[in-house]
């Protein structure tokens, strides 16, 4: 049975050159730095970067909860992303936006003030 989301992994072809950009993107180092997988905790979750992989904006999109959308955006524009999917208020009042990291990736972002941190399991 599924108990929640514990990792999003991001394939990587420059495993160093990912690991400096996503530790600017959090503001921290990552937990766990081998040659094999780089591991950043994030909020009680986990951001990991495979090497050797091949990056894409395509399959599985997790979001990352932020509390402003439209900051985080712009944000990691200015660190060197670029635009995928604009920030969309999709009702209720979430908010969803998307990136392409500089190696290629698909980062997605939610504003969602019905997210309850009480129910992560």
């Amino acid at each position: 049975m599924l108990l929640g989301l514990r990792s999003a992994i991001y394939p990587v072809a420059d495993l160093a050159a990912a690991s400096s950009w996503y530790e600017s993107v959090l503001g921290t180092a990552p937990y766990f730095s081998e040659p094999f997988y780089v591991g950043f905790a994030v909020g009680g979750f986990e951001l990991g970067l495979l090497p050797d992989g091949t990056p894409g904006t395509g399959g599985p999109q997790p979001l990352w909860g932020v509390a402003d959308a439209q900051h985080t955006i712009e944000r990691l524009l200015a660190l060197g992303a670029t635009p995928l999917d604009p920030v969309t208020e999709v009702g209720g009042g979430i908010k969803v936006g998307a990136v392409t990291d500089p190696f290629g990736n698909r980062l997605g972002v939610i504003e969602n003030p019905h997210f309850n941190a009480a129910d992560v399991r």
